[in-house]
């Protein structure tokens, strides 16, 4: 049986990342040896949306898009436009290092969060 994800982000600014996902995200994290840190990710959940060409993409999600905008943008994330979707409001965030990942303020129902 599947008991978690593991998620890796390639990075030529290793530290730079690796702090951002520390202090500015606040994951908890371990040493798996040689300073190589491995952080704990919030509750996970997986959509399967029909598409021409098998691919999959991470989204972290927020309870507040502009809240999460504001505090992570004086942490070094730069963000773009903040799009509105019937799903939920969604932005691109480039954080420190260069990995870009989506953030979303869902709108729809989740097995991970009470209705």
């Amino acid at each position: 049986m599947i008991s978690g994800a593991h998620i890796i982000l390639f990075t030529p600014a290793v530290e730079a990342t690796r702090k951002f996902l520390r202090d500015a995200l606040g994951f908890e994290s371990v040493d798996a040896g040689g300073g190589w840190l491995i952080f704990a990710l919030p509750p996970a959940e997986v959509a399967v949306h029909p598409a021409d060409l098998p691919s999959q993409e991470l989204y972290l999600m927020c309870e507040d898009l502009a809240d999460t905008i504001a505090r992570l943008s004086a942490s070094g994330a730069i963000f773009g436009p903040v799009h509105e979707e019937r799903w939920g409001r969604i932005t691109l965030m480039t954080i420190p290092g260069g990995a870009q990942l989506s953030i979303y303020e869902p709108m729809h129902p989740s097995p991970s969060r009470p209705a």
